[in-house]
């Protein structure tokens, strides 16, 4: 069954009816008694599945014969880590 939202004209109360397509609308506000306007609002959507991922969709044709981006160092070699910094480097600097 249909959800709808109606707003009073007088009191400008807004509130949400469950009904059926059958069912007539409703005309009196539940608050204050004055005339209500059916509203038009948002649909609920909900999404089911794995998820919206780039790989969900398909490649276009001219992006699938480009190779990927690669970093500036050469194959087989990789960046330098990082050195870590020593226990004893560490305790000094909470001091």
């Amino acid at each position: 069954m249909p959800l709808y939202e109606y707003q009073c004209k007088k009191c400008h109360h807004r509130f949400e009816k469950i009904q059926k397509f059958s069912d007539p609308l409703v005309k009196k506000c539940p608050d204050c008694g004055g005339t209500v306007e059916q509203v038009i609002s948002a649909p609920a959507v909900q999404f089911k599945g794995s998820g919206w991922y780039v790989t969900d969709y398909a490649k276009k044709s001219g992006s699938s014969s480009t190779p990927p981006a690669s970093d500036s160092s050469p194959k087989g070699e990789s960046a330098p880590r990082k050195e870590e910094k020593s226990k004893t480097e560490k305790k000094a600097e909470k001091k």
